[in-house]
């Protein structure tokens, strides 16, 4: 469809680029998901994030299947079986640009030159700053087409934030929020 809109009330087949160009409206959350692996940091930014469960508390990511996070989320032993989700903030931009990017160096050097702690038990890198971090353990694995969906148990809350705004996807971008008018 060469990113063209499809026109409201047209039905088009569901092809890949359609259902793309569909579930580009859909405005998400963007999470930073880090891990620490045996070789190195890894590092992605993910906006298919989402609540499961509180009791148990549980989350899930969906990552693409043939990338080097979902692999080193498969593995069976630790500590690649846990890993930390940061709920980025509006001011974290740049840092999600360069864990989206593809090639980027290890999730090291993107943190380098931010604000970050290591995960007490994941020890996963953590960027401070996001709205909220979690570090979690893989509860489940589930192929689903052409992305791994990762639920997972919240073992701690690293911090959450007393404020901030979020950093959002829309249409492939991160818009700016304005306040709504009085």
């Amino acid at each position: 469809m060469d990113n063209q809109l499809i026109p409201n009330g047209s039905v088009v087949p569901a092809s890949a680029p359609t259902v793309y160009e569909a579930l580009a409206a859909w405005a998400a959350g963007v999470t930073l998901v880090t891990i620490n692996d045996d070789r190195d940091d890894v590092g992605t930014t993910v906006s298919a994030f989402i609540p499961v469960s509180l009791d148990p508390p549980l989350v899930a990511v969906s990552l693409i299947a043939g990338s080097y996070p979902a692999e080193v989320l498969s593995r069976p032993s630790l500590p690649a079986a846990q890993f930390a989700v940061t709920l980025l903030s509006s001011s974290q931009k740049v840092l999600a640009g360069q864990f989206a990017a593809e090639g980027h160096p290890s999730a090291r050097l993107i943190l380098d030159a931010a604000p970050h702690v290591r995960g007490a038990s994941s020890g996963a890198l953590i960027p401070t700053g996001g709205l909220t971090a979690l570090e979690c353990s893989v509860a489940r694995r589930v192929p689903a087409g052409d992305h791994l969906l990762v639920i997972s148990k919240v073992e701690h809350v690293v911090y959450v934030a007393e404020s901030g705004d979020p950093l959002v996807r829309f249409r492939g971008r991160y818009p700016v929020l304005s306040p709504p008018s009085t």
